[in-house]
């Protein structure tokens, strides 16, 4: 299937690494021109040399820290200014600090609403005065399956991302007509920094090994093991795509199964 998406130009947030870099490679990949950020200026350098090596197409670079307003907005410019456009936004960011209710104070709060929320809400901001003038546009936001079913210990992660969903679902309606749409990406357990972290603090605190804890992730999961990076990507290229023009508004969830809801 050809998705369209050669020469449209996509922006991953918080790409060096993880799930984002797992995006701009599967993007780019597809040949659209791709733009990513982090704040670590060698780990990003390092992947978008990787990336454009594996693919055959430019990467651009940006160095910034997504808690920033100013930065979101200098991102956003960048891309359009050295790609002439913007076709693809997918919102992405470092996972809040895990933990339960009584172990942060307001500025902790403060930090996640920052980090969680408003980086998706500057970002869109930014990049949807392009895409209206495009009227074409696609508004990825790569959040979590805790907005479906808590997590015990993710009490801050549980709160702020369901802020995203409420954010992005609102928005959908809004710009629809206008060829813009907006979805939501829920990943379960799949293997990236985060998921690792998360096991190595789960076994410190169950006396267990971080394997141990990752194989007890693989069991709660119907498909039998935990996911790949890629996989989630596979299906933001298809959201980002001509095809999926008559997908807005949706949460899906790339989990394995492992949640157990009906909707």
């Amino acid at each position: 299937m050809d998705l369209g998406l050669k020469d449209r130009v996509a922006l991953i947030a918080a790409s060096s690494r993880g799930l984002g870099r797992a995006c701009a490679h599967t993007l780019s990949a597809e040949e659209a021109k791709v733009a990513i950020c982090a704040r670590d200026d060698k780990t990003l350098r390092a992947t978008a040399d990787e990336i454009a090596r594996d693919t055959g197409n430019q990467v651009l670079a940006i160095v910034a820290d997504l808690t920033s307003a100013r930065d979101c907005r200098r991102v956003v410019q960048e891309t359009i200014d050295f790609f002439g456009g913007l076709h693809v936004l997918v919102t992405n960011n470092g996972g809040p600090a895990a933990g339960y209710f009584f172990d942060f104070d307001d500025n902790e709060w403060y930090r996640t609403v920052d980090l969680t929320l408003m980086s998706a809400v500057r970002l869109i901001r930014a990049a949807v005065p392009q895409m209206r003038e495009q009227k074409w546009g696609r508004i990825i936001n790569i959040t979590s399956v805790s907005v479906k079913e808590p997590l015990d210990n993710l009490i801050l992660s549980n709160s702020v991302r369901a802020g995203v969903i409420g954010m992005a679902r609102t928005l959908a309606n809004q710009l629809a007509a206008e060829g813009i749409t907006v979805n939501n990406v829920l990943p379960g357990h799949i293997l990236t920094g985060r998921v690792i972290e998360l096991a190595e603090n789960q076994a410190r605190a169950q006396g267990k090994s971080p394997d141990e804890v990752l194989a007890s992730f693989a069991a709660s999961i119907p498909v039998g093991r935990v996911g790949k990076p890629e996989e989630l990507a596979a299906l933001v290229a298809f959201l980002a795509s001509e095809q999926a023009a008559y997908i807005n508004g949706t949460s899906i969830l790339v989990d394995g199964g492992r949640y157990k809801g009906l909707m």
